[in-house]
């Protein structure tokens, strides 16, 4: 059977790593990244403790440049990039990697991430694929391709995801799970979600909330949705873009609430400033 390594990029995630190591089996090998954290001693002494190897980024350099570092320490055929606010459920390894024995000709995978309620949560599309390419709403009761995958747990194929150079070094963060996803699905294979592999998920916890890590979370998505969308050739990238950011600003969740303002204003103002990029268009 396969073998998994798993890589978790750190950002002043202290607090909630623990839970994520303690998920783990002891034979597993882990790396951490660290990507310039104020808590280093902390992650420092969490990977001694662990076994984990660790990778220390002196500053912050993206989510993928850091799972990027995170891969090169690993030699299992299988990498699990997994968000440390997350915790696997007991057997989710084992059922990841049958599932990988199960569907040979895909690259990557999803397990089942579990929301609040226990439903499982996987995604049937993305703002750079058309309508048309979405997938039907189903019940999630046993294994099926998926279009696109969440990045908060992706399983890869190692030889896949050195075939398509890994993360894009250019997506700081957002969106870097899109354009993987459909790079490895055009070059290397379908993308599966594993039904039996199960693991939950605190969104938006892997690193501080406050408005102004609201505000600069937006500007890197504004930047990273029209840098994505062109990359991918997505018609019209920067009008939907904008048509997006200003529907947003309107709503009443967002004018009653201080955080929120500040990341839409903040993604508005991110999707403005990537009007100017234009990157290599991805043809497969």
């Amino acid at each position: 059977m396969s073998q998994i390594t798993i890589i978790s990029v750190c950002y002043n995630s202290s607090e909630i790593l623990p839970e994520m190591l303690n998920s783990i089996p002891e034979d597993v090998p882990i790396v951490l990244v660290d990507n310039g954290s104020g808590d280093i001693e902390m992650v420092r002494q969490m990977a001694e403790a662990h076994g984990a190897t660790l990778v220390e980024s002196p500053e912050n350099i993206g989510f993928g440049r850091a799972c990027n570092l995170g891969a090169v320490e690993a030699t299992t055929d299988l990498l699990l990039f997994l968000n440390p606010d997350s915790h696997l459920l007991p057997g989710a390894l084992d059922a990841l990697k049958k599932g990988a024995d199960n569907h040979p000709d895909a690259s990557a995978f999803n397990p089942a991430i579990l929301d609040k309620k226990g439903e499982p949560r996987f995604r049937r599309y993305s703002v750079i694929l058309p309508g048309s390419k979405a997938l039907p709403r189903k019940s999630a009761d046993s294994d099926f391709e998926l279009p696109v995958l969440v990045g908060a747990a992706m399983l890869i194929r190692r030889e896949a995801f050195e075939a398509v150079g890994g993360f894009d070094p250019k997506i700081f963060l957002y969106h870097e799970d899109d354009d993987l996803s459909l790079r490895l699905k055009a070059v290397c294979g379908p993308l599966y979600y594993i039904h039996d592999a199960q693991m939950r998920h605190a969104r938006g916890k892997s690193s501080p909330g406050s408005s102004a890590i609201a505000g600069l979370k937006g500007w890197y998505m504004g930047q990273s949705r029209v840098y994505v969308a062109r990359k991918h050739e997505v018609p019209f990238a920067l009008g939907r873009a904008l048509s997006s950011a200003l529907l947003q600003m309107v709503s009443p969740v967002v004018l009653f609430s201080a955080r929120k303002r500040a990341k839409q204003w903040s993604f508005l103002r991110g999707v403005w400033q990537g009007r100017g990029v234009r990157p290599t268009p991805f043809r497969s």
